[in-house]
């Protein structure tokens, strides 16, 4: 089976406020994880210096934040995150949401 969507996230149940990841591909220049937030769960901003970051909201609404703005956006979506530049997300609504980030190259 060529897609690893299903089966990597099929564990994924975060309670509220919990935030639970799987990695879907690991290669030498790019990393593909998914993240499950549960209601009310945050992952803080940060940043990756050295590596492009892309967010695709597969499932819900996430509140994705990149420097001082934030907006909800829908699935399906996708937000791009330059090298160097904080960014995370945020759960405000009732239901799980999920969405990968791919980042590239691998960060050190």
């Amino acid at each position: 089976m060529l897609d690893r969507y299903a089966d990597s996230i099929a564990d994924l149940e975060p309670d509220d406020g919990d935030v639970e990841t799987a990695e879907l591909v690991v290669t030498d220049d790019v990393l593909v994880k998914a993240f499950a937030l549960g209601p009310g769960a945050e992952l803080e901003p940060h940043e990756h210096a050295d590596s492009t970051n892309v967010f695709h909201v597969l499932e819900g609404t996430v509140t994705v934040i990149q420097g001082e703005e934030s907006e909800a956006i829908e699935a399906p979506g996708v937000v791009h995150h330059e090298r160097g530049v904080d960014h995370g997300a945020r759960n405000e609504t009732d239901e799980t949401v999920v969405f990968t980030a791919s980042l590239c190259p691998l960060p050190s």
